[in-house]
Parts: C-alpha cells; structure tokens; sequence
C-alpha cells in the first residue's frame, strides 16, 4: 500500500472508532420507555450486553425533558451490578464485584 493509501486508511480508522465511540457514551431513551421502563433490567442490560458505565444520570435527564419521573438509581444500580458481573465473566473469565 501506497504512503497516500497508508493514510486514507489510517484516517478512516479514527474516523471509524470515534464514531463508536460517541454512539456507546450516548444513552437514548423515548419517552414510552420512560415510562414503562423496568429499571433493574435496563441496568442489567447496559451492563451485561452493552458493556456501558452507568447511564441512570442520563437516563433521568432524558426522562424529565419528556416530563416523567426518572429512574429509581437504587434499582437500577442493582441491574447493572448484576449485570456487570456477569460481563466481567464473560469478558476477563473471573469473577468480581464480590459475593452475591
């Protein structure tokens, strides 16, 4: 490959991993979600599928922009515990986070 070809590829690379980047960090929530949202699972599934920090602070501003009260953080945090552990085993293949 060409020096030009080196940095084309290069520079879409970076252009490629920003852009996940900034999908990952973002947490989108409708209104109907905020509505009907079981908290402890979307913890959990932030967590265990998608490997995210916790987003309840996001989530919670989300909602109120759309008038609904916001996520329980104690609910959610015990989602994402739970699912964070079983996503540190799967990923690192030990466990963490302590006992249950």
């Amino acid at each position: 490959m060409n020096s030009i070809g080196a940095r084309l590829m290069a520079a879409w690379t970076r252009s490629a991993l920003v852009a996940c980047l900034l999908a990952a960090g973002c947490a989108q929530i409708t209104e109907t979600q905020c509505k009907a949202a079981d908290w402890y699972q979307l913890g959990y599934r932030d967590a265990d599928i998608y490997g995210l920090r916790p987003q309840v602070d996001q989530y919670a501003y989300q909602c109120r922009a759309f008038g609904v009260q916001a996520a329980s953080e104690t609910t959610y945090m015990a989602g994402w515990v739970d699912g964070f552990r079983e996503w540190n085993t799967r990923v690192m293949g030990s466990e963490c986070c302590g006992t249950r």
